[in-house]
C-alpha cells in the first residue's frame, strides 16, 4: 500500500528548482526561436554578405534559419504547456540550433558562442529537470 506522506523539504526544493530551470528553458527557446526568425527575415541586413557558407548561399541559410527558428519557437511554447513530447522536441530543437549557431561562427563569433551556450543550458535544463513534475499544492 502506497503512503501519501507530505513531501520533504528536499523534494520541495528539487521541485522548485525544476520549475525554475524549465521556465528558463521555455523562455530561452522562445527567445532563440524569435531571434532565428528575425535573422531569417532580415538576413541581408544581419549576416555578412561576403562570408563563405558550408553549402549553398545566403538565401538557403535564411530558409534553414527560418525553419530552425519556427521549430525552436514551437518547442518553447510546448515546454511552457508542460508536455513531455515538447520537452524532447525542445532538446532536439536546441541541439539543431546549437549546430546552426556554430555554422555562423565565422560571421558573428561572440553572438554565435553566446547562443550556443544558451542552447547547451536549455538542453541541460530539459534533460536534468524535465522529468520532475511540480506536484505541490
Amino acid at each position: 500500500m502506497a503512503s501519501t506522506s507530505a513531501p520533504t523539504y528536499a523534494e520541495i526544493e528539487k521541485q522548485e528548482k525544476a520549475v525554475g530551470w524549465l521556465g528558463y528553458a521555455a523562455i530561452m527557446l522562445v527567445f532563440a526561436g524569435g531571434w532565428n526568425i528575425f535573422d531569417a527575415i532580415a538576413n541581408s541586413k544581419v549576416f555578412t554578405r561576403n562570408a563563405s557558407y558550408v553549402f549553398s548561399d545566403l538565401r538557403t541559410w535564411g530558409w534553414i534559419t527560418l525553419i530552425i527558428g519556427v521549430a525552436t519557437l514551437l518547442a518553447g511554447f510546448g515546454v511552457m504547456s508542460g508536455s513531455q513530447v515538447a520537452r524532447w522536441f525542445g532538446v532536439a530543437a536546441a541541439a539543431i540550433n546549437a549546430v546552426g549557431q556554430l555554422m555562423f561562427l565565422h560571421a558573428y563569433p561572440f553572438w554565435s558562442l553566446a547562443l550556443f551556450a544558451v542552447c547547451m543550458l536549455i538542453i541541460y535544463a530539459l534533460t536534468v529537470y524535465g522529468g520532475v513534475r511540480p506536484d505541490l499544492e
